[in-house]
């Protein structure tokens, strides 16, 4: 199959997954909170797999409330970490105006944060902290914006707050998007700069299938954000030097 006809295909299941993930939405409010869970799981997959990407899970996600910080990488990383373990996310605040896509990310429970506006992040903090006070699990972005995968930002300090407000510990979270073949780092689905959206479904619809590695770390617990914020940055650091197991 030639990579057009290969990204109609994909372009096409992903509309399909994507209406049907408006359908379902609407049935959220009847839903209990393991429901909602268990339909953003399989929705999240299906879109995964409607883009070509195999999801493998190493580790565990921490038990009970938990603030998870998460390298960004790519527009597939929630639609990865849900398929995974659904959580809460922080996110910025254009994501809710995207077409559909934003819709969807706003009705799964995300939190929206304008981040040029000081009072609007300390709302977030705010809501961030009483999430996990409630025994939510929460996960944020701290790099701030996306890289190519191949290193870890730096991570701003501030979104640890919530978990130290909370007493609630930080679980690091490495995502790595590989060949799904050789194992190699795919930069395919990178959302980086200047690409859109549809230059990564070309490149993903040119190459190999991809296969997306959701790496949960031992969670971390510190007297001090930017403590936190070190500890963090380095636990991803190190695993993002380690090999991965095919699978």
């Amino acid at each position: 199959m030639t990579p057009r006809l290969r990204l109609a295909g994909m372009l096409m299941r992903l509309g399909i997954e994507l209406a049907r993930g408006l359908w379902r939405l609407r049935a959220f409010p009847r839903l209990n909170a393991q429901q909602r869970h268990r339909a953003i799981r399989a929705w999240s997959r299906r879109m995964l797999r409607a883009a070509r990407t195999r999801l493998q899970v190493v580790g565990e996600p921490h038990e009970g409330a938990c603030l998870l910080a998460v390298n960004h990488v790519s527009w597939l990383d929630i639609m990865a970490l849900n398929a995974a373990h659904p959580t809460r996310f922080v996110s910025k605040a254009e994501v809710r105006h995207w077409p559909v896509l934003g819709k969807l990310v706003a009705g799964a429970g995300t939190l929206f944060i304008e981040r040029e506006r000081a009072r609007d992040a300390m709302r977030v903090m705010h809501d961030m902290a009483q999430c996990l006070r409630n025994g939510e699990q929460v996960s944020v972005f701290p790099e701030g914006t996306t890289s190519d995968g191949t290193h870890v930002l730096a991570l701003h300090a501030n979104l640890f707050q919530a978990a130290l407000s909370a007493d609630t510990p930080v679980q690091p979270v490495l995502l790595r998007y590989l060949d799904d073949a050789t194992g190699a780092p795919s930069r395919a689905p990178a959302y980086v700069g200047d690409d859109t959206v549809m230059d990564t479904l070309r490149l993903i619809a040119a190459g190999e299938p991809v296969r997306v590695v959701v790496h949960y770390l031992p969670a971390l617990r510190g007297q001090d954000r930017r403590q936190l914020a070190a500890a963090v940055h380095e636990a991803l650091s190190q695993a993002l030097q380690e090999p991965v197991q095919a699978r």
